[in-house]
């Protein structure tokens, strides 16, 4: 095709340049080695597309040595000397240079990905920009113009640069003129099941010969490999529970929610490499469901990225710092044309791909756990936003939903949530690992039948009220929704083994007036952050003061809790309280002191749990829900979420961070009754009510 020409010959052509580069001192000389060293890294990215397209094999070690050769420079041990290091390109660079182009420079990471799907678009415009950008210093440099670099000891100017607005702008309308390129692309890879790169891999790969992994183009550590070697050496039969067990799950969502299935044709797998042999497994149970699974990278472009989330199929970060230093690079350029610009693509996006946008039934995710806990450090080379990007960053994930509900509405999908440990949990890994299967399969009717008579007595209450045991401050009051019709409704959903994996939680939406006080948790895990000390303080349901002891400064801890929880709002309501009753989890954890590293996905089962944001029936609020006995859940809104009625940029904040009380820290959650009367669920760590009782036994195994 003509096309295909064109792009190879501009290809061709900003390579030769960039060859060009790595030999040149035309650049003012502070700059020299950020030029040549990232042109090198370019080159690199193209001898392994040139080895990809000749379909030449490498030994197991080649594949190694060369994915350590494309993440190398970011790694913890280089990340000191990284131009991908916020601090050390502002110290080699300068403030403001040092931030662009440490910008430029993760971008141009985004080279690796593109290599391997061979998209030499998408590898063209990025080689290009770096080529514009570096043309600004040598032109600079050469005419004398710009700003002077630095004086020689005789006073005269040695040295030129190009004006810090020149180099912003090459970088902004890089963002916004391939916004629309960028984002379409993104849309249609979350859509459409004709794109297999990722899914030809699993399927058609040797999975007993890891070199398979290398394909994926992702940083490859001994975690992948290990959890890979892992599933290779399970029965057959035990890694068909894992994906049976998923799958099904997704299945029952549909049924639970009384959606419809056969409406839909596509499912989005996401997961963590390693598991390929078991995603294999659920490929081929989704297909017998009648859905073609599709399953795509996590984002490669700044524009498409969300700071702290990745989904998509992807590996264990070669560097979480660096993540972090990232996480607001569109700083450089958000503002209010290009938010209207991207919210505009994607609804253009949306609209183009509607049809494959109808199919789509929603997510089946698999987590894992186990990593070591991360504690950022706060760089103040960093980019960041300002109080009205925060606004528009706010404004832009709010439109983004709503273009995305209109195409792809919340009450016609469903999905599900499972996790299994990485060998980063310890020496105990295998056992652990079995041990969370058996978590994952545990009795559903059990369950059901248990947690139903929690709500029998929730059910009863006007509030509830939550206190902390020893060393735990927590004192709330959570207001619940007035039931009209006691026979055929109610508060709390019975939550088994469904769109969450393991069983098992009974959870509410509360009324935000009158549902108060503090909520204190020790040390908890959210994300991959480990929060110690957490305190937030509620007032008619919204989030009022907040703290945490990860720093010494308390005002780190304040950004830390608002960056992660809050997600940059100034306030969020409670969405959702919720009592957790998988016991047996949390005996487990308990038992191999791995409770700190469990996701909140296990975590919110093992304790009361509170969380922040929308409600677990955003969007879909006005669909109905009904509890295995058929009564309909009517608290699915709050006074927030009502305001969608009149005006929809109020009623949503497209978050919801739950926080977990662990049974330890736990005293009393009591039902309090409209005459005053209380009724305990849970009294000094231990389930209450009749009919509950096993619920008990594994917290009493660890006496």
């Amino acid at each position: 095709m003509i096309e295909d020409a064109i792009i190879r010959e501009r290809y061709e052509l900003s390579l030769e340049r960039i060859r060009e580069i790595t030999g040149e001192e035309a650049a003012a000389s502070s700059f020299a080695d950020y030029f040549s060293r990232t042109a090198e890294f370019i080159l690199m990215v193209n001898q392994v597309y040139e080895e990809i397209r000749s379909g030449r094999e490498l030994s197991l070690q080649e594949c190694r040595e060369r994915n350590q050769r494309l993440y190398g420079d970011i790694l913890p041990d280089r990340y000191e000397e990284s131009y991908g290091n916020p601090a050390y390109a502002v110290k080699m660079l300068g403030e403001g240079y040092g931030q662009m182009l440490f910008f430029l420079y993760s971008e141009v990471r985004g080279l690796i990905p593109l290599a391997f799907e061979e998209r030499l678009e998408d590898m063209t415009i990025l080689q290009e920009t770096f080529i514009e950008v570096y043309n600004l210093f040598t032109m600079a440099a050469a005419d004398g113009a710009g700003l002077p670099e630095e004086k020689g000891e005789d006073g005269a100017e040695t040295a030129y640069l190009p004006l810090e607005s020149q180099v912003k702008e090459v970088l902004y309308w890089y963002a916004s003129d391939y916004c629309d390129q960028m984002t379409e692309y993104r849309v249609r890879e979350c859509l459409d099941p004709s794109l297999i790169f990722a899914k030809r891999i699993i399927m058609d790969s040797d999975l007993t010969d890891l070199r398979y992994l290398y394909r994926f183009g992702e940083y490859i550590s001994d975690t992948e490999l290990q959890t890979a070697e892992f599933l290779n050496s399970l029965p057959e039969e035990t890694v068909k529970l894992m994906a049976d067990t998923y799958t099904e799950g997704y299945r029952r969502g549909f049924e639970v929610m009384r959606r419809n299935l056969s409406k839909k044709s596509t499912v989005v797998i996401r997961y963590e490499l390693g598991f390929e042999r078991m995603i294999r497994m659920a490929v081929d149970n989704f297909r017998a469901l009648g859905l073609e699974p599709v399953i795509y990278r996590t984002a490669v472009h700044s524009v498409n990225k969300t700071a702290g989330r990745s989904a998509g199929y992807h590996s264990s970060s070669p560097n979480r710092q660096y993540d972090y230093d990232h996480r607001y690079d569109s700083a450089l350029y958000l503002d209010k044309a290009f938010k209207d610009r991207r919210t505009a693509v994607l609804r253009a996006a949306y609209s183009k791909y509607k049809v494959l946008a109808a199919a789509y039934a929603g997510p089946a995710v698999v987590e894992t756990f186990g990593q070591d806990g991360f504690q950022p450090v706060n760089k103040k080379e960093c980019l960041s936003f300002t109080e009205k990007q925060e606004k528009l960053a706010r404004e832009l994930a709010g439109e983004s939903a709503q273009v995305s509900q209109k195409y792809v509405p919340g009450d016609e999908t469903s999905f599900t949530i499972i996790a299994f440990p990485v060998p980063e949990i310890g020496e105990q890994y295998g056992e652990i690992f079995r041990e969370i299967i058996r978590i994952n399969t545990l009795d559903y009717e059990a369950y059901k039948r248990m947690q139903q008579a929690l709500i029998d007595v929730l059910d009863q209450a006007e509030s509830v009220e939550v206190t902390g045991g020893p060393g735990n401050d927590t004192r709330l009051r959570i207001a619940l929704h007035p039931l009209a019709d006691r026979e055929r409704q109610t508060n709390f959903e019975n939550c088994v083994a469904d769109v969450n994996i393991p069983v098992g939680e009974v959870f509410t939406s509360p009324v935000l007036k009158g549902t108060s006080g503090l909520l204190h948790v020790g040390n908890v895990y959210i994300g991959e952050f480990q929060f110690r000390d957490l305190k937030i303080r509620f007032e008619d349901g919204y989030v009022k003061e907040y703290s945490c002891a990860n720093f010494e400064d308390p005002e780190e801890g304040r950004r830390l809790v608002k960056q992660v929880i809050l997600k940059n709002h100034d306030s969020l309501p409670m969405g959702e309280f919720a009592i957790g009753t998988n016991t047996t989890a949390y005996h487990a954890a308990e038992k191999y002191g791995i409770t700190e590293k469990l996701p909140i996905l296990i975590a919110e089962k093992m304790g009361p749990h509170f969380a922040v944001g929308d409600t677990c029936y955003s969007w879909a609020e006005d669909s109905p829900v009904y509890n295995p006995d058929g009564k309909e859940i009517i608290a699915r809104d709050n006074e927030t979420s009502l305001l969608r009625k009149e005006d929809l940029s109020k009623a949503y904040f497209n978050c919801h961070t739950d926080i977990t009380i662990p049974y330890k820290e736990l005293g009393d959650i009591a039902a309090v009754l409209p005459d005053g009367t209380r009724r305990y669920v849970i009294r000094n760590g231990r389930f209450a009510v009749a009919g509950a009782e096993a619920l008990n036994e594994p917290l009493e195994a660890d006496r």
